[in-house]
């Protein structure tokens, strides 16, 4: 049976529901983030900001800078979650095959369902109507394919408030003018690599065997195989489990010197224990199956590094190791990260975490 992928993505989200709470910001720059005092960066901006080239991840600096007229709003997490988890109690109405990517995006499996007669793309629509209709306007973007690639690219490609069908048998077609950088992994380095080798859309790396790929792009290159042909087998997984638990903090003003980058690191591995205890008392559980631990680092002139160890437990010795053994002395540091990789089915690599030290 040719499965029926539908992933719904909501258009601007945040910004989406404080323009509900604010209509008198509807139709000016407006952006969800955090200060230029704390050197924050925004979390999304509405559409009359996008045509001054704001977006997400830039800095509050530079998008005041080419927008002074930006309303600036400090993010709300808890009015974002709230209404996220009423948007996907529409979703279950329709399946209990449903995989959150985040607060405002998801997979739905609907195949096999008899609503709308089976068209996945009704479904969509219907969905998208019920979302708008009961959440005061907030509006989403969908697409629809026999897989979750393409139905993640085609969410994309009618948006805001749209959606995209790709059929199956466009598939083939579809996706040999579809250029390599929609495809998962592929980031700016890999795309330069492509580039400088004449491969620009999908069709034009179908000639090579995987084998070959793979020898020119190492892992990647096997999913570029099936990317490039449109497969993707992956299942949409309702157990969706997480995969990290983290948190980093941007300073006010650069630090520098070993002992003083010590002291911020240790606020941020505190601030990451209370969010991994939180974790435990929601999940009710004492231990994690963990990956690594991890220490990011970014330095003043934008440059990021993060270095990753297994250990047999989670402390704070441990995370400062790991800061001195990538730190850079003659640098001063913008930001610094901590935190823990999950990973499911692992025993032998099980860290023991004890509440109490939180």
């Amino acid at each position: 049976m040719i499965r029926k992928i539908i992933h719904i993505d909501m258009d601007c989200f945040y910004a989406a529901v404080e323009m509900r709470r604010h209509p008198e910001y509807r139709f000016v720059p407006m952006a969800v983030g955090g200060s230029v005092e704390n050197r924050s960066v925004l979390s999304t901006c509405n559409y009359p900001a996008r045509e001054f080239g704001l977006h997400s991840a830039m800095s509050t600096f530079q998008a005041l800078k080419r927008c002074p007229n930006l309303v600036l709003l400090p993010v709300d997490h808890a009015a974002y979650q709230a209404e996220s988890a009423e948007i996907f109690k529409i979703f279950y109405r329709y399946t209990n095959r449903v995989e959150g990517l985040s607060l405002d995006e998801a997979f739905l499996d609907v195949t096999g369902s008899d609503t709308q007669n089976g068209s996945a793309s009704l479904i969509a629509q219907e969905i998208r109507n019920a979302i708008f209709e009961e959440r005061g306007g907030i509006t989403a973007s969908a697409g629809i394919a026999p897989n979750k690639f393409l139905a993640k690219v085609a969410s994309d490609w009618k948006k805001p408030n749209g959606q995209f069908t790709i059929r199956p048998e466009d598939v083939d077609n579809f996706t040999a003018e579809l250029p390599l950088e929609k495809i998962p992994g592929v980031g700016k380095a890999s795309l330069k690599k492509f580039l400088a080798q004449g491969f620009v859309l999908c069709k034009d790396i179908r000639p090579f065997s995987k084998e070959e790929l793979f020898q020119r792009f190492g892992s990647l290159g096997e999913s570029l195989y099936d990317f490039s042909r449109g497969i993707d087998n992956r299942p949409v997984n309702p157990s969706r489990i997480r995969k990290s638990i983290s948190t980093e903090f941007t300073f006010p003003q650069d630090v520098f010197g070993v002992e003083n980058c010590e002291k911020e690191l240790r606020t941020v591995y505190f601030e990451f224990l209370k969010r991994a205890n939180r974790y435990i008392e929601k999940e009710s559980q004492k231990t994690f199956p963990v990956f690594h631990c991890f220490v990011k680092i970014k330095y003043e002139n934008f440059k990021s590094t993060t270095i990753e160890r297994t250990f047999s437990d989670v402390s704070w010795k441990r995370f400062s190791s790991l800061f001195r053994e990538r730190y850079n002395s003659q640098q001063k540091v913008r930001l610094l990260g901590a935190g823990i990789r999950l990973e499911n089915n692992s025993a032998e690599n099980e860290i023991h975490i004890q509440t109490e030290l939180f």
